[in-house]
């Protein structure tokens, strides 16, 4: 690590020096030239300088946040796990999965980690955000997922009572005097054994539904969860049967442990089904509707125009009954966590009681098999050590995808916003499509900190197509202007920085970056800025960045090679980006939010919006003219950057969208050539259009 903390300093130092010296030589040239400075060149000068500016900037802050996450390592265990099984209160975790129109196998993964990752006060609820009022297939997906809550909660019921059952039965033995040490070793070991057989069990009913599109992620959740659960019960068994160390405190710890593996009640909520709670269409507000009910009790009962409602009411009468929790961890649907997730999660938040949220930013599944799937994934997997760097200059934003909330952290930025006429609670902030950057803003503002551990605990589906990923990327670029100037609030009113200026440049850049860096590049690839802009600096600037990239690729699993496919991806993703970037202007200036769009987990491919692949088509066209035009002119430089743009964009267009699809999707666009044939029947729609998804 030391090397990599040294190399990570020396590219800082290469590329600061080169980016200076450049703009000076730039600088220097346009004063010095025979015709004096024009408008023109006046223009053209702070144009590049603030292209350069700010695809250097993005280069400064990835250097420091890998010197940030080099330098953090895991924490010593602080025996919390032991501590849960003792006679003390433990914290309760409210798990919550929200949910609509998931595929029945995605939801059951996500159900299943949760319920197996180990914690004895646990309980999960499934949020389903399906419409009530469905018919026809959406029904039937509807009353599946439904089922699938009751029949998993009746799995772990029974599974928790048989271990609950021998608890009984040793505290007994305890009490009357009957115990024999190793007769309970013998006990334990066999139940130890029953247990990985339950987890089996699972396992095997999960494969009924598995679908063939996630082969790799059911290939992750068998062998992280499934597979790993089983080894590491049977191998408990095993050194239970052959401990010489078996004493009553162990006995007490693990038949309490036992007994609480598989106690975690499941249920479903459907927020929808009632008149005064948010229908605002976001996973933002499906998650408040429920957070504002934890630890409180409820009449249903009809409103003046017949609607059910929720009135609160003492828990001895109520129809529902929610009970309290301390944290909340929330869980996407195409996302599983790792069974020590919140026990390691968990034990760090007792121990710091000014941490707000822990989290593990999630990794890709690996083994994709896409090839944008694996080129997406790489950058996923990236950004899960840019994130691991935030927290070592309390930069943390939190990323939703999975997360433990402390409760109270979330009581303080509560608000209440008027809907249909009823009063709902905001805890989780949803004015942008990134709800959970705008949160961290508001926790920052109240004195909470933000916490990435640094293990991979968690992973998360990455879309297959590019119509899915010009959905997800689209909607990531949306709201950072708009969260950046609830940060410039923020500090214009005297909050001052725990960690200085380095935590004001990181957190600035994570708002700006889709801004500064797409339209960075896009004025380099479009505009003609001449010979006296071509500088060898530029290109020493931008090599060590390229390096170190390179290197985290190999160090998280990936190819030198896959290096040119992120670029490729990159320049594909620029009218994406900036389309987001678009929404968040549009925003700013009407005061009207972007229509919140779901990433779909879908088996048939997404088609992707014409728009954006006319845009890549545009820009593919313009740097092949700008390189025509460079050469031409004698611009070797440019005429290099340019040409070799266009071979990415052409690599990008043919290999990770792949020509006929492309073409497939422009001829779904146009409303008098419908599909034919078999595209109709393997491309949906694409869905960043509609209101709610």
């Amino acid at each position: 690590m030391k090397f990599e903390i040294l190399l990570t300093r020396l590219a800082m130092a290469v590329s600061s020096v080169a980016v200076t010296v450049g703009l000076a030589d730039i600088v220097y040239g346009v004063a010095a030239s025979q015709d004096g400075v024009s408008l023109k060149k006046m223009v053209l000068l702070t144009l590049f300088s603030l292209a350069i500016l700010g695809l250097f900037y993005g280069n400064i802050v990835y250097q420091l946040t890998r010197i940030g996450q080099l330098k953090r390592s895991l924490p010593r265990s602080s025996g919390y796990a032991e501590g849960l099984y003792g006679a003390g209160r433990v914290p309760p975790v409210a798990i919550l999965i929200p949910s609509y129109k998931e595929q029945l196998s995605v939801v059951m993964q996500t159900v299943v980690s949760a319920a197996l990752a180990e914690y004895p006060e646990r309980r999960i609820t499934i949020l389903i955000d399906d419409p009530p009022a469905c018919t026809g297939a959406d029904h039937q997906a509807l009353c599946a997922t439904r089922e699938l809550a009751v029949e998993l909660n009746e799995f772990f019921r029974d599974a928790a009572e048989k271990f609950g059952a021998a608890a009984r039965q040793y505290d007994e033995r305890l009490r009357s005097g009957s115990l024999m040490l190793e007769r309970e070793q013998e006990i334990l070991a066999s139940l130890y054994a029953e247990a990985a057989l339950v987890v089996e069990s699972i396992g095997l009913r999960y494969a009924e539904l598995s679908n063939p599109a996630f082969a790799h992620t059911d290939e992750v959740f068998a062998r992280e969860i499934i597979d790993r659960l089983v080894r590491e019960h049977r191998e408990r068994a095993a050194g239970l049967r052959n401990s010489l160390e078996i004493n009553d405190a162990l006995l007490d710890r693990e038949y309490r442990r036992l007994r609480a593996l598989f106690t975690v009640p499941i249920n479903s909520f459907e927020r929808k089904r009632f008149d005064n709670l948010s229908h605002a269409p976001n996973k933002a507000m499906n998650l408040n509707s429920y957070i504002g009910l934890i630890g409180r009790a409820f009449l249903v009962s009809r409103s003046a125009a017949g609607a059910p409602v929720l009135t609160e009411s003492v828990s001895t009468d109520a129809d529902l009954v929610i009970a309290g929790a301390d944290y909340i961890l929330t869980v996407d649907a195409d996302s599983i966590i790792l069974p020590d997730y919140l026990l390691k999660l968990v034990s760090i938040m007792e121990a710091d009681q000014s941490i707000a949220i822990a989290q593990t930013p999630y990794s890709a599944f690996p083994n994709a098999q896409s090839l944008l799937e694996r080129v997406a994934g790489a950058t996923t997997d990236i950004q899960y050590l840019v994130h691991q760097g935030f927290t070592a200059y309390n930069a943390t934003f939190w990323v939703g995808a999975n997360a433990v909330l402390r409760r109270a952290a979330l009581q303080e930025i509560k608000t209440d916003l008027e809907e249909r006429g009823h009063f709902v609670p905001v805890f989780i902030q949803d004015k942008t499509q990134i709800e959970d950057t705008g949160s961290t803003i508001d926790l920052v503002a109240r004195g909470w900190r933000l916490h990435n551990h640094p293990e991979r605990l968690a992973f998360s589906a990455t879309p297959a197509d590019f119509g899915a990923l010009v959905i997800q990327r689209r909607r990531w670029a949306n709201g950072g202007l708009i969260v950046f100037k609830d940060l410039l609030d923020l500090w214009s009113r005297g909050d001052s920085l725990r960690t200085g200026k380095l935590e004001a440049v990181i957190r600035s850049h994570y708002l700006v970056s889709p801004a500064l860096a797409n339209i960075g590049l896009l004025l380099l690839l479009l505009i003609p800025f001449g010979s006296e802009y071509s500088n060898f600096w530029f290109p020493m600037a931008a090599a060590p960045y390229y390096l170190l990239y390179g290197r985290d690729l190999k160090r998280s699993g990936y190819e030198w090679r896959d290096l040119l496919r992120v670029y490729s991806l990159t320049l594909l993703l620029v009218p994406v980006n900036l389309a987001g970037v678009y929404r968040s202007i549009q925003q700013m200036v009407t005061g009207r939010k972007s229509p919140f769009a779901r990433t779909p987990k879908i088996g048939d491919r997404t088609s992707a919006p014409a728009c954006h692949l006319l845009a890549l088509w545009g820009l593919t066209a313009a740097a092949l003219l700008s390189a025509g035009v460079n050469l031409w002119f004698g611009n070797l430089l440019f005429f290099w950057f340019s040409a070799i743009n266009t071979g990415f964009f052409i690599y990008g267009v043919l290999c990770l969208i792949g020509l006929p699809e492309a073409i497939a999707d422009l001829k779904l666009s146009l409303p008098s050539r419908p599909a034919e044939g078999n595209v109709s029947a393997r491309v949906a729609p694409a869905l960043a259009e509609q209101p709610h998804l």
